[in-house]
């Protein structure tokens, strides 16, 4: 009788979050160390070293969701990728299929949005054929991130004897491409377009290489790993049934 009465107490004191989340570990939400790169406008570190963005909220409102905390930390993609092998990373919201982390991790269904990487140039520069059209160029790069086909074969490809720059903001590889240190920029068109309206600068022209999918993505090292994607599949269904926003922009 006692149970029957504490139980609906309990749960009418709980934010309503939670008390409508699938539910969690005993004990209340278990915390899950969350990497991310730093994304802007998506998921980026504000100036109080805090996690900020569209990104950031979405994964803190999945994981509230299905009963647990997010942890979120900023990681070069190498760091990034070792954690979800060893288990120090254990959650990511990144492009799906990546060979080196196949047998490191397991994907969700569902897709939080998607990303586009461009080539862009000058918009007094003409569109280059590719690839040969790249061919003795200079590309400017951003520290830290990661690129797939064809970037990948376009920059490791000896024939086009490519001079690489790197930077380590969106800003500064801005400004590079406009002062002529970089014949070509090859980067994410979110965080440019942030960057550009930031500083007030015309719209550069440029060629789309490839769009990616965005999804949750679990490293095999956490605990009851299969059970963390599934929990957060559901989370998704649950949050998208009621009519609530669960992709980014």
């Amino acid at each position: 009788m006692l149970k029957k009465l504490l139980f609906p107490l309990a749960s009418s004191l709980l934010p309503a979050s939670l008390a409508h989340a699938l539910p969690g570990p005993a004990g209340g939400p278990q915390s899950l160390a969350v990497g991310y790169y730093e994304f802007p406008p998506y998921i980026y570190t504000d100036d109080d070293g805090s996690t900020q963005g569209e990104g950031a909220e979405l994964i803190r409102k999945l994981l509230r969701q299905a009963g647990y905390r997010a942890e979120l930390r900023a990681l070069p993609s190498a760091r990034l990728y070792q954690g979800l092998r060893d288990g120090s990373v254990q959650l990511w919201a990144g492009a799906p299929g990546k060979p080196e982390l196949a047998e490191s991790t397991l994907e969700c269904e569902h897709i939080l949005g998607q990303v586009t990487l461009n080539l862009y140039r000058l918009a007094s520069q003409p569109a280059p054929s590719l690839p040969q059209g790249l061919a003795g160029s200079r590309v400017i790069l951003i520290s830290g991130y990661s690129y797939w086909r064809p970037a990948t074969q376009l920059l490791d490809d000896p024939r086009l004897n490519l001079e690489v720059h790197r930077t380590s903001t969106h800003s500064a590889a801005l400004q590079m491409l406009l002062r002529e240190r970089g014949d070509y920029l090859l980067d994410y068109q979110a965080p440019v377009e942030e960057a550009r309206n930031a500083a007030g600068l015309p719209p550069l022209a440029y060629d789309t290489l490839y769009r990616l999918p965005l999804k949750l993505i679990v490293s095999r090292r956490t605990p009851d790993a299969e059970q963390l994607r599934q929990r957060l599949d559901q989370a998704f269904e649950q949050l998208n049934a009621k009519g609530e926003k669960v992709e980014l922009n």
